[in-house]
């Protein structure tokens, strides 16, 4: 079996090239699975409670990862901008997280305490009160919009059995945690959230 052997032969070559692939991604892949670093939550880092819980969905629904990242890159001029880059132990209990590349809309991963809530509100509202060069699209359902506590402990069961520690008192208790609250709320409570375990740290 030679060179020109294989790359006369179609279905061979496409099955060696998934092969060679498929053992390079291995070897760089699952190396990480055993490394801390990767597996291990940073000082501070804790899973998100039922209301931030429900904002990350929210966020997830509405879009939001096709416009903002949350990964600032080990760069001089992305940490001088955003601040300490991100690292894997902060998005342990993220399924999936949310860490991505497009940058449309500003880099979202150290936004907690950036901005007050009610900023956040006007912004969701109409992006253009607060931002007048925005092209952020309005968002007005989600002040009208209650939050539904009826499956909230359904996502958090699922993601303990994903390795999120949550503990059944924690899960009894999320139906209350976000009964009476609007859409709005619980998206404004996950980016008050998002980077302020990192937000002073320099290397």
């Amino acid at each position: 079996m030679n060179h020109d052997f294989i790359e006369r032969n179609t279905w061979l070559l496409i099955v060696l090239i998934v092969l060679v692939v498929a053992v390079g991604g291995l070897v760089e892949i699952v190396p990480l699975y055993f490394q801390r670093q990767t597996t291990e939550p940073v000082a501070g880092i804790k899973p998100y409670p039922p209301l931030r819980l429900m904002g990350r969905d929210i966020y997830i629904r509405e879009g939001c990862y096709n416009c903002h990242s949350q990964m600032i890159r080990p760069l001089r001029a992305e940490v001088l901008r955003y601040g300490h880059y991100s690292v894997a132990g902060e998005s342990v209990y993220d399924h999936p997280f949310q860490w991505g590349s497009k940058r449309t809309g500003p880099d979202l991963a150290r936004v907690g305490g950036r901005y007050s809530d009610e900023w956040l509100r006007i912004h969701f509202n109409n992006p253009r009160d607060v931002v007048p060069e925005s092209n952020m699209p309005r968002y007005p359902w989600l002040e009208r919009t209650q939050l539904d506590d009826s499956d909230i402990q359904t996502r958090m069961r699922v993601l303990r059995s994903l390795g999120v520690p949550y503990t059944d008192e924690e899960i009894a208790k999320a139906p209350e945690a976000v009964r009476g609250h609007t859409e709005v709320e619980a998206m404004i409570a996950y980016l008050q959230g998002l980077g302020i375990e990192l937000r002073n740290v320099r290397d």
